[in-house]
């Protein structure tokens, strides 16, 4: 099975072509390496090998500064576990929201240099992943939702 770690460049192009007006909110599926893997970030590495989900701790720890700085927060990080629907044999160890203000807001927070001087800690933490950016929808109003 493909890890899907990175955006394509036809995701991205996609996203922007799509233009989402306000805010977003992006779910993040995150399945874990038993050991982080810091080979291609050795700046980084521990000095004693740790899990794939503290790693995602020290990601988190780095980032939450740049994306409060950049207008955005984090909306909630929680422990995953078996699906109640969906395939029994796909798990993820923790799903998390992030609001940003805007496409604009995102995108800058994904280029600050000094956000992305700890994104290892994501790649290493990291065995596969979803992103899926959400805008919000409005509620049907009481009584008007068609069958």
């Amino acid at each position: 099975m493909t890890p899907y770690l990175e955006p394509t460049m036809a995701a991205g192009r996609d996203l922007f072509l799509r233009n989402p007006q306000g805010p977003l909110v992006m779910l993040n599926l995150l399945r874990f390496r038993e050991t982080a893997d810091y080979a291609a970030f050795p700046e980084l590495a521990p000095r004693a090998p740790i899990t794939g989900a503290e790693a995602f701790d020290r990601y988190i720890a780095h980032t939450l500064p740049f994306l409060t700085e950049s207008g955005g927060e984090l909306l909630f990080l929680g422990k995953g576990g078996p699906f109640l629907i969906g395939p029994e044999a796909e798990r993820w160890d923790c799903a998390m929201l992030v609001r940003q203000s805007s496409l604009q807001s995102f995108m800058a927070f994904n280029e600050n240099p000094a956000y992305l001087a700890g994104l290892g800690h994501r790649s290493a933490a990291l065995e596969d992943s979803r992103l899926l950016p959400l805008t919000e929808q409005p509620l049907p109003a009481d009584g008007q939702a068609e069958a």
